[in-house]
């Protein structure tokens, strides 16, 4: 192969990771719901109540079934958020971060009893608050990877 047909073939393929980069940005409702999930998920256990939790579980796959299928539509793929790359940053971060939190609740909960309730939902929260922004985040990785700014 010359010289020019290889540098035509490179900007044209970097052309295509521009146009995916462009195309892989979530509306911002997306990431509001899926730390709603994250939060309804986690929240739920502290009801205690088997019945409230597998229902938990129910919205929250139903959910992430929903949330996949319109990712899928509006960009005509889907990238896993676990997948190799500068992302997994982003997702160690979210998840050492629920869990520093859990430890602390946890921690809390054994010193006063009565707060492991209230602890619980408010560490969900934080998790699900904390999903928004790391989804967020994610993206805004992905998308610099796309464009070769990493």
């Amino acid at each position: 192969m010359d010289a020019p047909t290889a540098s035509a073939e490179l900007a044209a393929l970097q052309a295509d990771r521009a146009a995916l980069a462009d195309r892989v940005v979530q509306p911002w409702w997306y990431d509001v719901l899926l730390g709603l999930l994250v939060f309804v998920f986690l929240g739920s256990y502290a009801t205690g109540n088997w019945w409230v939790i597998g229902g938990a579980w129910l919205v929250a796959g139903l959910g992430v079934w929903a949330l996949t299928r319109v990712y899928r539509r509006l960009t005509g793929f889907w990238v896993s958020g676990l997948r190799p790359g500068a992302t997994q940053r982003a997702m160690r971060v979210w998840f050492w971060c629920c869990v520093s939190w859990g430890a602390v609740a946890l921690l809390h909960a054994f010193v006063e009893e009565t707060a492991v309730t209230y602890l619980l939902v408010a560490v969900s929260a934080a998790c699900g608050i904390a999903m928004t922004f790391v989804s967020r985040w994610w993206t805004r990785i992905y998308v610099a990877e796309l464009r070769g700014e990493l």
